[in-house]
């Protein structure tokens, strides 16, 4: 396969599409859009965000340590894009939107209550980097809606229809699952559970899409 030089570029993708919720106490609270984030530490859990200096969100967080990364869905899509073209110098985001501010259980700042999940962080660390300073932060917090989550309280992203961010566009995640970590080394019987129970959730999901096809009619 021949490739093609190119020059160096912040070329990495898929990457989240995010909406990061902040706030100074006595003001609206405001939303930034973020792809450039990710997790950066299991123990204890540590995430960052990347934020140019001359956004308005820069000096809130900066000042109050403090955000909420809310994951976005093909629902939160359109907010999720304007959120990251205007301002909250000018505008409230929140209200703009028409999204609910609910009460994060750490942190000060609101959380997003149309995302199906809310991660709360408090910065330990800015590093300038040039365009954009990052804030390293410990999650203190997760909340996560019922609907993605099972009886033994395991997450089940692919049922929140998240969406990527790719080279300027948009994209959702497919629910079409292609194996799970370790899937290459495991043994033939763990296989073929695994296998079974790929196809049972794949029935599962074809009833399902019959019956909200059925009853959108």
């Amino acid at each position: 396969m021949s490739k093609i030089k190119l020059n160096p570029g912040a070329v990495l993708a898929p990457v989240p599409a995010v909406m990061v919720s902040c706030g100074r106490e006595g003001e609206k609270p405001n939303i930034i859009t973020i792809a450039w984030t990710g997790v950066i530490n299991s123990d204890p859990p540590m995430t960052y965000i990347s934020v140019r200096k001359e956004r308005y969100s820069h000096d809130i967080i900066s000042e109050t340590g403090e955000f909420v990364i809310n994951l976005t869905t093909e629902a939160l899509a359109f907010a999720t894009d304007w959120c990251g073209v205007k301002s909250g110098k000018d505008f409230d985001k929140f209200g703009e939107q028409k999204l609910t501010a609910v009460e994060s259980r750490c942190v000060k700042c609101p959380s997003i209550g149309e995302s199906p999940v809310n991660i709360e962080c408090r910065v330990t660390e800015i590093k300038e980097l040039g365009s954009h300073d990052m804030f390293m932060a410990e999650i203190v917090s997760v909340s996560a809606d019922e609907s993605i989550m099972d009886g033994s309280g395991a997450l089940h992203f692919e049922k929140a229809g998240l969406v990527a961010y790719c080279h300027g566009h948009y994209y959702p995640l497919e629910k079409r699952e292609i194996g799970r970590f370790g899937y290459s080394v495991m043994k033939p019987k763990t296989k073929k559970r695994y296998d079974a129970r790929k196809r049972a959730d794949s029935r599962r999901h074809a009833r399902s899409k019959a019956r909200n096809k059925k009853q959108s009619r």
